[in-house]
């Protein structure tokens, strides 16, 4: 039987720069799971969250598949419906990143990635060994979701309300990347956080506080 993986998982608030830390950690050769990717399949055409999304929010459910835009204007800014979509994705999205982690120990990985946007909301650091969360000011923030089309200061307010502050992630992380210093910055960081848990490998799952000097 081969040894479970070391599972990274990576976490940020919106325009924290995670989806560059997670490209870069592909260009290192380390395996990762994007769990938006995830929801996208299991919303898409035979996925396995239509026909429970059909039941709860018809009007979202055009032709077997789910409108992610009008889906997004249901629940934007009603908990109630909120809290009802999420209890049909995020099993199943946890499902989907079990089923990452078995794959990847059958193929005999020692490292694999975790890239979950609400880790810490939906409990998904149960399942990590370590989680490194990528954080810049929140100037940098601004300016960086603010240019996404569609976007506006009232929006990211409410986007924010969802999602646990980012001095809270901060503090229940094992590692934090500093995106907002710069690529290179943010790759070193990396490379040293993969050193750490290749050399060292936690003992138990979320084991230590250790956390690459900046």
């Amino acid at each position: 039987m081969r040894r479970r993986p070391v599972v990274l998982g990576l976490t940020g608030s919106i325009g924290m720069g995670k989806s560059t830390a997670a490209s870069m950690l592909r260009a290192m050769g380390l395996a990762v799971h994007d769990a938006d990717a995830a929801v996208h399949r299991l919303m898409a055409p035979g996925g396995r969250a239509v026909p429970e999304i059909a039941a709860a929010f018809p009007e979202a459910v055009v032709e077997g598949a789910v409108d992610r835009r009008a889906l997004g204007a249901r629940v934007f800014q009603d908990a109630h419906a909120l809290k009802r979509l999420e209890a049909i994705l995020h099993p199943k999205v946890r499902h989907e990143a079990h089923r990452f982690i078995e794959a990847r120990r059958y193929r005999g990985d020692s490292l694999v990635v975790l890239d979950i946007p609400l880790l810490f909301e939906t409990g998904g650091e149960r399942l990590c060994d370590a989680v490194a969360v990528v954080s810049a000011p929140r100037f940098v923030q601004e300016a960086r979701v603010l240019t996404r089309p569609g976007m506006s200061r009232d929006k990211l307010a409410a986007i924010r309300a969802q999602q646990l502050p980012d001095q809270v992630k901060r503090k229940r992380a094992d590692f934090i990347v500093q995106t907002g210093l710069g690529r290179l910055h943010t790759l070193r960081t990396l490379r040293r956080i993969v050193k750490i848990l290749w050399d060292n490998p936690p003992k138990s799952p979320r084991s230590g506080r250790r956390r690459p000097s900046a």
